[in-house]
């Protein structure tokens, strides 16, 4: 017994700190003062985060054979070993705004057929040459200086928190978190608990001033590890009752005592502990999806937040924000023989969520989008590629406005007026412009949108019309 308490005491400080939020730890944050316009109804976003930096010019590719040319002479060294970036094996792109780019036209690899079958289809679409600006910046205005630039360029870790949260690293907020405030504070869900989920671990980008990512797993909610600990000693009466006594612990919702700390770890616990089997509860009552998920890392992740949209009703959620990731995109070599492996289980992965959606009915009211730190150089370093900035994005669902490339697509080539420099393009299409028309698609108000980009200003609140 002696062992079993020691295992108790150690397990019950980190679960119930594991399972605190910041609304629970009692922090006087802010929270948003106005309300969304629009609460009816179900609303979901997605963002599946690549961590690495996703090379842009290797996943939307120059079909034209002028400009085709031009890329393969300059990625020669590299386009010696894919047979699958030769011109007769690329996935001609035809969008609805064709017109815009003129003769030149675009493709997608072979590895992303199903993303290329979604868009020809009008169920997605591409983001050309968008990331992190201060202001609108042009080449000559980057090289001397003249204009207010992202903080901390072409650092990973800088420019993930930025992507995620408008801000370099240290950034405590992210722009879904606080969207998943506007969707608690306008009243459209029941609680905090659930409006934000995780499939891939904490992240910025969902932390709010009341909100915090949910975690979730193959197996439902991620569970107190003491308690699961304990499972196996219930076989014995002395067992049982230190499980159930552990579990009472754990469970209770009022503190007697006059220390802070102590009554808000012990609110943390109870709350995560009525959170948890909440939603394994819905989760094992409700019917199993019959889409076909890949058995890839990423492709769990899509499916387990299939699996949480499925049971929305039960957790009394209309508009939630999700995240899931997939790494391996920094491919400064061994590029030809890592990515097109990469891209396969993005593509087949985002191909079953959608597949989901459908079956839920849902394809019309949940969006996905990717997101990466940055895109790569359009030269080689021999077999990869390097640091980037601005780069191609997806964004994918039924209420898209699909088969279309917005914004600016760079030429595939040096000494132009967005590249800041061996191809590293600076973005004609800043992350504000991307992200705040899917934040007013979710619902949030003209407000609402001014605090969380409060830099949007300075793109003439031109966002991109992607619904």
């Amino acid at each position: 017994m002696t062992n079993q308490r020691r295992r108790f005491l150690k397990g019950l400080s980190a679960s119930a700190l594991a399972g605190a939020t910041y609304s629970t730890l009692g922090s006087a944050l802010p929270a948003f003062q106005a309300h969304a316009a629009d609460t009816s109804g179900y609303k979901a976003v997605v963002c599946l985060f690549l961590f690495g930096g996703m090379d842009n010019h290797d996943t939307i590719l120059p079909f034209d054979q002028t400009s085709y040319d031009r890329y393969a002479e300059i990625r020669s060294s590299m386009l010696a070993g894919y047979s699958s970036r030769q011109h007769d094996q690329l996935l001609q792109l035809t969008p609805a705004n064709q017109a815009d780019f003129g003769t030149r036209q675009f493709a997608l690899p072979p590895q992303l057929q199903n993303l290329h079958t979604l868009i020809a289809e009008g169920n997605a679409s591409v983001i050309a040459n968008v990331g992190p600006l201060a202001v609108p910046t042009t080449r000559s205005q980057f090289e001397n200086g003249s204009v207010i630039l992202p903080k901390r360029l072409f650092s990973h870790n800088d420019q993930q928190s930025t992507w995620m949260a408008l801000a370099p690293e240290g950034t405590a907020v992210g722009w879904g978190g606080l969207m998943a405030d506007a969707a608690v504070d306008s009243l459209a869900n029941n609680s905090n608990s659930f409006t934000a989920i995780t499939a891939a671990g904490n992240n910025v980008f969902q932390s709010g001033n009341r909100v915090s990512p949910y975690p979730v797993t193959n197996d439902g909610a991620a569970e107190f590890g003491i308690i699961q600990s304990l499972e196996g000693e219930r076989h014995s009466d002395e067992g049982e009752m230190l499980y159930q006594a552990v579990r009472s612990a754990l469970s209770r919702n009022s503190f007697s005592g006059t220390n802070l700390l102590q009554r808000d770890i012990a609110n943390a616990g109870a709350s995560a502990l009525s959170d948890n089997e909440g939603f394994n509860e819905a989760l094992s009552n409700s019917t199993d999806l019959s889409t076909a998920f890949p058995r890839t890392g990423v492709g769990r992740q899509l499916e387990n937040i299939a699996r949480s949209i499925s049971i929305r009703d039960d957790l009394g959620m209309s508009r939630q924000v999700f995240f899931a990731s997939r790494g391996g995109f920094d491919t400064h070599s061994n590029q030809a023989n890592a990515l097109p492996n990469i891209q396969t289980q993005i593509d087949e992965a985002i191909f079953a969520f959608y597949t989901a959606m459908i079956e839920l009915g849902l394809q019309n009211d949940v969006v996905l989008f990717t997101a990466s730190d940055f895109g790569r150089t359009l030269a080689v370093n021999g077999d990869g590629t390097d640091h980037g900035w601005g780069g191609h994005q997806f964004v994918v669902g039924g209420g898209v406005r699909g088969n279309r490339i917005f914004g600016s697509m760079p030429e595939y080539d040096f000494d132009h007026e967005q590249d800041a420099g061996h191809g590293r393009l600076i973005p004609t299409t800043s992350l504000e412009q991307f992200a705040a028309p899917i934040a007013s698609w979710f619902g949030l108000t003209n407000s609402e949108l001014a605090n969380v980009f409060p830099n949007f200003p300075s793109f003439g609140n031109n966002g991109l019309e992607l619904f």
